[in-house]
C-alpha cells in the first residue's frame, strides 16, 4: 500500500481521490476509470486490481468527497422506518424546518423496517454525495446489520461525510439524539401502578427493533419491582403499526384472565387497539385501562384521549439535524439524551 492509500486508511485525508486509487493499483488514471465506471472492456487482471485498491481505500465513485470537502452538496439524506407514522412525519417536520434555515433540501426515504433496505438507502446516498445522513428510525438488534451499516458510514465520515441517529443504534459510531424510552416506559409503568392497576397487557412491536427492546424491558422491570409480573401470554407481539395494534387487541382479548390494563409501545399501536377494544364491546377505561408512548398529535383527539409517554418529536427532528451540521469539537461521538414525560388522560383509570 502507499503511502497516500495508508494515511487514508488511517483518517489522515481528507478524502480519497480516483488517482489514488490508481496509483495504488498501478495503473493509469484512465484504466482505472474505466473500471470503476464500467465505460469498456478492462483485462481481467487490471480490473481486479482496481477493485482491490478502490476497496482497500473505501473510494466511492462520483468523487463525493471533493463535494462534501467544498460544501457544494445541499442535500440531507433521511431514512425513516415509515413516512406514513405520525412519529417520523413529526420528527421529519423538525428536520425539514432546520435544514430549512441552512437553505438545505432534504431527501426522506422509507425503509418500510427493512435493515437491508436501511443499508442500501445510506450507500445511494453515499453515491448521490449527500452532505449528511440521518437516520431517525429505531436501531436494530442484530449483528450483521450492524456490521454492514458501518461498513457504509465509517468511511462516508471519513470523507467528511457528516451522520446522526435518533434513537439507540448499538454500535455505530456517530452523533446521537437518544429518547429515554426504557426510563419513560418505567415512569408510566410506576402511573398505572399508582392507579391500582396489578395485571397488565402488552402489545409490543418486533423485539430485534431497540425501541421496543427499551420500552418492553423498561415497562416489565419496573413492574417487577414493585412485585408484579406480566403474562407470557399477556405479551402480544405485532407490527409495529396501527392495524398490528388493532390485530394484538383482538388476540389479547382471546387469551385467559383479561388484564385490567395495557400498555402498547407506540401510540400508533395504541390508536389500533382502541379500535379493537371498541369493536369488541370493550369500555376504555371502565373494563380496561390503554396507555401509549409516544404523544403523536392525534392521541389527544381521540375518545377517549390516550395517556402516554409524551416525546418532543419536533424538537427532536431540529436536534438531530442541529447535531448534523454542527462542527464536532473532538472525534468523539455527540449524545443528547432526551427524557419523556408521562401523560395521564382518560384512557387510563384505577380498575372497576
Amino acid at each position: 500500500m502507499t503511502e497516500a492509500a495508508e494515511g487514508e486508511r488511517t483518517g489522515d485525508r481528507a478524502y480519497v481521490t480516483l488517482q489514488d486509487v490508481a496509483r495504488d493499483a498501478g495503473v493509469s488514471l484512465a484504466t482505472a476509470s474505466r473500471v470503476l465506471n464500467g465505460t469498456s472492456q478492462v483485462r481481467a487482471d487490471l480490473r481486479e486490481r482496481v477493485l482491490a485498491a478502490a476497496a482497500e481505500l473505501s473510494y466511492t465513485p462520483n468523487a463525493h468527497a471533493q463535494a462534501l470537502a467544498s460544501s457544494s452538496s445541499k442535500s440531507v439524506g433521511v431514512v425513516c422506518h415509515d413516512v406514513s407514522d405520525p412519529y417520523f412525519a413529526a420528527v421529519a417536520r423538525g428536520v425539514m424546518r432546520t435544514a430549512a434555515e441552512y437553505g438545505m433540501l432534504v431527501m426522506l426515504a422509507s425503509t418500510f423496517r427493512d435493515p437491508a433496505r436501511e443499508v442500501e438507502y445510506v450507500a445511494m446516498l453515499r453515491a448521490q454525495r449527500a452532505r449528511a445522513i440521518l437516520l431517525i428510525g429505531s436501531g436494530f438488534e442484530d449483528r450483521e446489520w450492524e456490521r454492514a451499516m458501518a461498513a457504509e458510514l465509517d468511511p462516508y465520515q471519513r470523507t467528511g461525510g457528516r451522520v446522526a441517529v435518533l434513537s439507540r443504534h448499538r454500535s455505530l459510531k456517530v452523533d446521537a439524539i437518544l429518547p429515554q424510552n426504557r426510563e419513560g416506559a418505567a415512569a408510566l409503568a410506576r402511573a398505572l401502578l399508582d392507579l391500582g392497576h396489578r395485571r397488565f397487557g402488552v402489545l409490543t412491536g418486533p423485539r430485534a427493533l431497540t425501541t421496543v427492546h427499551d420500552r418492553l424491558g423498561g415497562f416489565t422491570e419496573a413492574l417487577a419491582d414493585a412485585g408484579v409480573r406480566v403474562a407470557p401470554e399477556h405479551i402480544v407481539e405485532a407490527p409495529f403499526t396501527r392495524d398490528g395494534g388493532y390485530r394484538a387487541a383482538a388476540e389479547l382479548l382471546r387469551r385467559e384472565n383479561r388484564p385490567t390494563c395495557v400498555f402498547a409501545v407506540t401510540d400508533v399501536m395504541a390508536v389500533g387497539a382502541l379500535a379493537a377494544l371498541r369493536d369488541h364491546g370493550v369500555l376504555v377505561p371502565g373494563e380496561m385501562s390503554l396507555a401509549g408512548f409516544d404523544d403523536i398529535s392525534i392521541v389527544r383527539d381521540l375518545t377517549p384521549a390516550l395517556t402516554t409517554v409524551a416525546l418532543p418529536l419536533n424538537a427532536m427532528g431540529e436536534r438531530v439535524m442541529g447535531l448534523a451540521l454542527r462542527e464536532p469539537a473532538t472525534r468523539r461521538s455527540r449524545i443528547e439524551r432526551v427524557a419523556g414525560e408521562v401523560v395521564l388522560r382518560a384512557s387510563t383509570a384505577p380498575p372497576g
